[in-house]
């Protein structure tokens, strides 16, 4: 009977496929090419940018990651009440208190304590920051360039229409429009000018 049991638990862990091949049939289907090799140049970014932090800066970083996490809050929390409690207990039971209220040693400590983590999380959000800044200015080049590109390519699909001879030529002012680029400052001037009138008519 036992034999028979075991060989049936063997059919049937047999019968089930294995988690790499389960896995294997819910991955989805090899990325196309361009989407590949977009994200090969993300990561070669990220990787760039990481390579030129400095062995400090990495530093400061991982400790701001590490005051960040509930456990940090957690042992904060329990060396505070330890230290509370071993120097708020009576004189009777003669032991030390080398700190005694209003706690002159442990508020010191607080605050040296928050200093030093204000001071970690500002260096790292000044290269977090960095890093946005350059990401906004390469998609404002990139956004610049594919307009660029669908002001020429409207262009020599216009051209390409007045060519054409079994195509009717006719005036499309929308098309026309379209063929001029924008000038970016000027667009910045309108959006300014336009906000500063939305906010005057707030005030009023």
């Amino acid at each position: 009977m036992r034999t028979s049991k075991k060989q049936g638990q063997n059919k049937s862990l047999s019968a089930h496929p294995k988690v790499g091949e389960q896995r294997g049939t819910i991955l989805p289907t090899p990325l196309p090419e361009q989407v590949s090799h977009n994200i090969e140049t993300i990561i070669d970014l990220h990787a760039r940018h990481e390579k030129e932090v400095s062995r400090h800066q990495r530093f400061v970083e991982d400790m701001t990651l590490f005051f960040g996490r509930p456990r940090f809050l957690y042992s904060i929390l329990f060396m505070i009440v330890l230290w509370i409690t071993a120097n708020s207990l009576p004189k009777r039971f003669r032991l030390p208190r080398f700190d005694p209220p209003p706690f002159a040693w442990l508020q010191g400590s607080v605050t040296v304590g928050s200093l030093l983590m204000t001071t970690g999380v500002l260096i790292t959000q000044n290269r977090q920051a960095k890093l946005a800044n350059q990401r906004a200015q390469l998609n404002l080049q990139i956004n610049l360039l594919s307009e660029q590109k669908m002001a020429k390519l409207i262009a020599l699909i216009e051209e390409l229409r007045q060519d054409i001879p079994d195509v009717i030529d006719r005036q499309d002012d929308e098309a026309e429009k379209m063929k001029e680029t924008v000038d970016p400052h000027m667009v910045v001037d309108v959006l300014e000018e336009t906000l500063a009138e939305e906010l005057e008519d707030l005030e009023e």
